[in-house]
């Protein structure tokens, strides 16, 4: 069974304030889910969404 966590782990293991998920949330920038009033994420589903959020870096020349 997959392990779900709460907002509160999710913002720990993110790095990233309670209300920033939150938001995200309201925002429906996040993969969650719904139970009954709790919201809940699915580990694998936020490891994949990083991986679709990452930016590449480009080398960049200096025109001569």
């Amino acid at each position: 069974m997959k392990k779900l966590l709460s907002p509160k782990e999710l913002s720990e293991y993110l790095g990233l304030s309670l209300n920033t998920i939150y938001s995200w949330v309201n925002e429906r920038k996040l993969p969650y889910y719904k139970v009954s009033r709790l919201v809940k994420f699915d580990i694998a589903e936020i490891d994949n969404w990083l991986k679709d959020k990452k930016q590449d870096i480009y080398e960049y020349k200096r025109l001569i």
